[in-house]
């Protein structure tokens, strides 16, 4: 039973007074909060988070990080409040609780892909700070090692979420020793049938391959003590999880080579080198199995000798030898030295900014794509299997499997993708959607004249390239648009015999920019190119005694007939092709809500619903608009939903939004002892898609009221 006294104790070293003093602290207050409450096994509550700050040491983690372990079980059940915890712990360790507080409110749904996905893109959404995420595996690794009292379903739960969720994104962290053990927890509980089946077949054997690796460590450490090298020999059977995997895909038992492993931990890299020579001097390699690591580290930093050898005793063994260092990042991953270590921390904290990037992107894609391409591109880049290639300079760079050269260059920076012109893999020139293989190296060339090719996005794999390719033409698009706008405006003075300096003096200007709300001459442009305005309304509107737009556009609407004329936008005012038009923020009106503009000093038309509480104060300046029915647009609009608590209310929300294929983002939750409130914006593509939606929130049995704000 793990104490407090032995927290502290396994605590990093370089930790001060002030830090333990911070530790000891948020013990005390989760000891009170919740006070006297037993766990499901019969374990006081505080035992629970206590364990999960143990586990988390392995990571030499911060104060911050141990104490928000402590505590991040205080808001769901023990009561605890924002203003308190900051209070008496501080902005940064609140942040931490809050979040492990509401990641903990989730569970998956059901079996399907697309739920785990959900839960994965919500998790890595709330979890900004990478030590949430730390926090919530050691969670779970806490509750797995006592999940035996949990019920068969609750517990079927656990075991789906950690393999969907939780295990792919240890394994992206590299934390790999938490990794395996969830994954033997994990197979114990799904399948105990195979896991005892396993177990018994090394059981059979176990006294033996012991007495049998105890044997091999002893004559490894007589010949390394005769060369006067410093070592540390760990030894082990695999794990059964591991052995279960290779089975599944084919092998047979006597073919699972690195069944009997050793591993030998040196002070210097020159001493891997000379222990790697005397053991293979001693006992026969296994052809094909030998991999330098530390030459050729991995993405994630990952670096060590491997080689399989025959022993005397006719077994064959899997021998790992590296450093102090790299064997605590192959066990803790970049993780382990994120806080504390100095030499490096640059490196290794952009590292781990890298992982976390990849998380990132997902989310911050998954506002602009349909769920379907949200999937693909998790798949692509999160759940397949990777390679490994390398630069000219040998350093290792991870892509998804059939990433291309390209994906490779926007990988190294998004620039030289930019700029990318051809490839040579290998010594060879090869064309740039040329499917990588592992260990390929990779030399790209650049122009600086070069610029993306649409055709690209048929085949690079990588979100990121994708993205980047896409931005670059928005962004010449804009760019077209902008210099489109100034020809118009020139021809228009041009037309009307007026020099362009004088109407568009530095005096004009600024009053343009103040009632339209520019910053700078290329918004002008934007907004005729992209006909917001005319070019004929800015130059009367500078020319006609500097009157204000709101005035122009109803002079405007005076003299123009009530006949309703085509317009490219979503809205369209009668009687006017060029008004600018927008869709009010405050009631976010939808395709086919019953609507009315309302002209505004300086932005054209505000387009709101009939009911909106804000336009029914006005009496003047009203104007009939209505919907352009050609739209193809999507809009987004707010909700609200009042539901009873509960724990699993969000991740429902967002299922019953797939299935009617609403995008839900920006959310925000409110809740107190009797309800939880949720408002989230939606992005949908009428009024009728909407009113479906939120009709099915009512089919959950939580729901107590849903209506738009």
């Amino acid at each position: 039973m793990i104490t407090i006294d032995q927290l502290i104790e396994k605590c990093h070293e370089e930790l001060t007074q002030d830090d333990i003093n911070l530790i000891l602290k948020a013990y005390d207050y989760a000891l009170e909060h919740p006070k006297n409450k037993k766990r499901l096994n019969g374990d006081d509550y505080i035992l629970h988070p206590l364990n999960v700050a143990f586990i988390l040491t392995d990571l030499n983690v911060d104060a911050i990080s141990i104490s928000a372990a402590l505590l991040h079980e205080t808001v769901n059940h023990g009561g605890a409040t924002k203003e308190e915890l900051i209070s008496l712990f501080g902005e940064e360790v609140y942040s931490l609780v809050d979040s492990i507080s509401k990641i903990n409110k989730l569970e998956l749904v059901d079996d399907s892909n697309a739920s785990s996905i959900a839960l994965r893109k919500v998790l890595v959404g709330l979890a900004k700070d990478v030590r949430v995420l730390f926090i919530k595996i050691a969670d779970r690794i806490h509750n797995l090692r006592t999940g035996s009292v949990l019920e068969k379903n609750q517990l079927k739960r656990k075991v789906d979420e950690t393999m969907t969720v939780l295990i792919p994104i240890a394994h992206r962290l590299g934390i790999n020793a938490w990794k395996s053990e969830m994954e033997d927890w994990c197979l114990r509980y799904s399948k105990p049938d195979v896991y005892q089946n396993i177990l018994e077949q090394l059981e059979v054997s176990r006294t033996e391959l012991e007495d049998n690796l105890a044997q091999m460590q002893e004559d490894i450490s007589q010949m390394l003590i005769e060369q006067n090298i410093s070592f540390h020999i760990k030894s082990r059977v695999k794990s059964i999880y591991s052995i279960y995997n290779k089975l599944s895909n084919g092998k047979k038992w006597n073919q699972i080579y690195d069944i009997l492993a050793l591993r030998i931990i040196v002070d210097k890299v020159s001493e891997c080198y000379l222990a790697i020579g005397l053991i293979h001097a001693k006992y026969r390699p296994i052809p094909g199995r030998f991999k330098d690591y530390i030459a050729m580290p991995k993405e994630n930093m990952y670096q060590s000798l491997h080689t399989g050898i025959f022993g005397r005793d006719g077994n064959r063994y899997e021998v790992q030898i590296r450093t102090k260092e790299m064997d605590e990042i192959a066990e803790k991953g970049i993780a382990s030295h994120w806080s504390y270590k100095e030499k490096g921390s640059k490196k290794i904290q952009t590292m781990m900014e890298q992982k976390l990037e990849i998380f990132r992107s997902f989310i911050e894609a998954s506002d602009t794509i349909t769920l379907e391409e949200f999937n693909n591109q998790v798949k692509s880049d999160f759940l397949n299997e990777n390679i490994y290639v390398f630069t000219p300079k040998g350093d290792v760079v991870e892509l998804p499997v059939d990433a291309t050269p390209l994906d490779f260059a926007y990988r190294i920076h998004s620039k030289v993708g930019d700029a990318t012109i051809g490839a040579i893999v290998n010594d060879n020139i090869v064309t740039l959607d040329t499917k990588l293989k592992n260990n390929d190296i990779i030399q790209i060339k650049t122009s600086a004249n070069s610029h993306p090719k649409k055709e690209w996005l048929n085949f690079v794999k990588t979100s990121h390239a994708k993205n980047r390719i896409k931005s670059y033409f928005s962004k010449q698009e804009k760019e077209n648009i902008v210099e489109k706008g100034k020809v118009l405006l020139q021809n228009e003075l041009r037309k009307r015999k007026m020099a362009f300096d004088e109407v568009l003096n530095n005096d004009n200007l600024k009053i343009i920019f103040e009632e339209f709300h520019f910053s700078e001459v290329s918004d002008l442009y934007f907004a005729i190119g992209s006909l917001r305005y005319t070019s004929a309304y800015i130059i009367d509107f500078v020319t006609s005694e500097k009157k204000s737009s709101e005035d122009v556009l109803i002079e405007k609407m005076q003299h123009t007939s009530a006949k309703n004329v085509g317009n490219k936008g979503d809205v369209l005012v009668s009687g006017a092709t060029d008004i600018l038009t927008s869709l009010a923020l405050c009631c976010k009106p939808v395709l086919n809500d019953d609507i009315i503009g309302f002209i505004t000093k300086g932005e054209g038309v505000r387009v709101h619903r009939a009911d909106c509480e804000n336009i029914k104060r006005q009496t003047t300046r009203l104007i009939d608009v209505h919907w352009n029915k050609d739209t193809t647009n999507l809009f987004n609009t707010d909700l609200v939903i009042m539901t009873d608590p509960s724990k699993n209310a969000l991740l429902e929300i967002i299922s019953k939004a797939t299935v009617k294929n609403v995008s839900v983002f920006n959310i925000k939750t409110k809740m107190d002892d009797t309800k939880t409130i949720y408002e989230i914006t939606v992005k949908v593509k009428d009024k009728e898609q909407l009113e479906e939606f939120m009709n099915s929130l009512y089919q959950l049995k939580f729901v107590r009221r849903v209506y738009r704000r």
